[in-house]
């Protein structure tokens, strides 16, 4: 029988594209993926559980995990730090389940550099007029705040290269069908059942 390890995906965008919305829905549809459980310096909200919402650390703590590289992506805000514990996702993935993270693209970049074996997809918006839209519709930002955006999305989507696959969000459940297509196409690649079956005409060997 095949041990198949699960992959890591990494979903990422521009601000205003629509990752957690598309992420939600496809949590929805799909039970098999596990979410990346981030980590965090900063305290314990009322009702929130360690280990499913985040795992919490000291910031001594987490900045000896940084200097262990035991952190696929981090970055600091307001004093605190979030990251991405590499052995969580390690030891998920060596369960047999996939694990799905969602993340902005200097995170994903991060990502890329500790751990190149992830999938990397690029939730890319219809156009930046309709990224403009979405940005001003959440009616949270001040115009200029809004153009900042705008500015950093044009930087974003020109390392687009850095990705495996790009899902266009004009519509939330055909991104979600299109990225359900990519999780299934990937666990079917030649490179990683050859590997499967090799481990396993070996171990038949022995």
């Amino acid at each position: 029988m095949i041990d198949e390890k699960g992959i890591l995906f990494i979903l990422s965008g521009p601000s205003g594209v629509g990752k957690g919305t598309v992420r939600r829905e496809l949590f929805e549809k799909a039970n098999d993926l596990k979410y990346s459980i981030s980590m965090t310096t900063r305290e314990k909200r009322a009702g929130e559980t360690e280990g499913i919402d985040y795992f919490y650390k000291s910031k001594e703590e987490f900045e000896t995990l940084i200097e262990e590289k035991q952190l696929l992506e981090y970055a600091q805000f307001v004093n605190n730090y979030y990251g991405t514990p590499r052995k969580y996702v390690e030891d998920t993935l060596a369960d047999g389940h996939d694990v799905f993270l969602e993340i902005e693209v200097q995170g994903a970049m991060q990502v890329k550099e500790n751990f190149p074996e992830g999938v990397f997809i690029f939730l890319f918006p219809p156009s930046l007029e309709e990224l403009k839209n979405r940005i001003v519709s959440r009616g949270t930002e001040s115009k200029e705040l809004v153009l900042q955006r705008l500015r950093e999305a044009r930087k974003e989507i020109e390392m687009m290269d850095a990705y495996n696959y790009v899902v266009v969000n004009d519509h939330v459940d055909s991104a979600v069908s299109k990225i359900q297509s990519i999780i299934q196409s990937e666990h079917c690649k030649r490179d990683r059942i050859a590997k499967q079956y090799k481990q396993l005409l070996e171990d038949e060997m022995k």
